[in-house]
């Protein structure tokens, strides 16, 4: 890939750490000219940028601009404030990444109304509003624009402890299908990567927390999977980036499985 994403502006969710992040690295090195990310810690978000300037410094297009958003996109308002801040510092959106998540578990019978809400609020309305609010600017300006959403293999079903996480993300793979055919004529594509599993820091904190997995649960779990690996952060990042530019050419409304998965197979 080469310059894919020369003189664009992109909001990145979830882009202080993990897929988010290798996200936002690998545009600055395909070129983009101003980079959003939105997250939590504002600690996190500090490392964050430094580890986006370094990865502009690869790129012939000059370094990249890049600005932190801190903010709680469970918090009603602060997924449009994203967009807003964005916009008062770039003047506009191009491209926009919905990579946020929240992953906590939960079946159908012990998930709570208030789990239930918080799933919702951060894997299905904050990416609903970021939409909104990029697309809206691509419309005022009569301009094409691209999106893609991070969303899971586990939007197919799923196993039985991720009930309300399942039920988010197969909302925002519905909404992606919706939103792409809504805006095809604005020219504006959106498309969503359905993850498998993925070796990320925040996925290691994930399987101790829940799982009691001990130390080296990555290798032993990379060990059983068909390519001998998890899915890495990197590689999927590629992946958006090509979406994201115009090199996907027509592509929009597709739901792409990025997994060594084969739904609907079995032996």
């Amino acid at each position: 890939m080469q310059h894919l994403m020369a003189g664009r502006i992109l909001l990145v969710t979830g882009g202080t750490q993990g897929l988010g992040l290798a996200i936002a690295r690998a545009a600055a090195r395909e070129g983009a000219a101003g980079i959003a990310i939105v997250g939590r810690s504002a600690e996190k978000a500090e490392r964050a940028l430094v580890e986006i300037h370094e990865a502009a410094l690869w790129s012939d297009d000059g370094p990249a601009n890049a600005i932190a958003v801190v903010a709680d996109l469970a918090v009603p308002g602060e997924a449009e404030r994203a967009v807003a801040e964005t916009v008062e510092r770039f003047g506009r959106i191009d491209s926009l990444v919905n990579a946020a998540a929240l992953p906590t578990r939960g079946s159908l019978t012990d998930t709570t109304r208030e789990l239930l809400g918080e799933h919702l609020a951060v894997n299905l309305v904050a990416p609903f509003m970021t939409m909104q609010g990029a697309v809206a600017d691509m419309q005022r300006r009569g301009a094409p624009g691209t999106i893609v959403n991070i969303i899971t293999i586990s939007s197919h079903g799923g196993q039985p402890y991720l009930a309300p996480y399942v039920a988010s993300k197969a909302g925002l793979a519905g909404l992606t299908k919706n939103a792409a055919f809504a805006h095809r004529f604005d020219r504006i594509r959106i498309n969503g990567l359905n993850i498998g599993w993925t070796a990320t820091p925040g996925e290691n904190a994930t399987q101790q927390k829940f799982h009691g997995a001990e130390d080296g649960w990555l290798e032993q779990a990379s060990a059983g999977m068909p390519m001998g690996k998890l899915g890495q952060p990197d590689e999927i990042a590629d992946a958006v980036v090509f979406l994201l530019s115009d090199r996907s050419g027509v592509v929009t409304g597709s739901i792409i499985d990025w997994d060594q998965t084969v739904v609907g197979a079995y032996e």
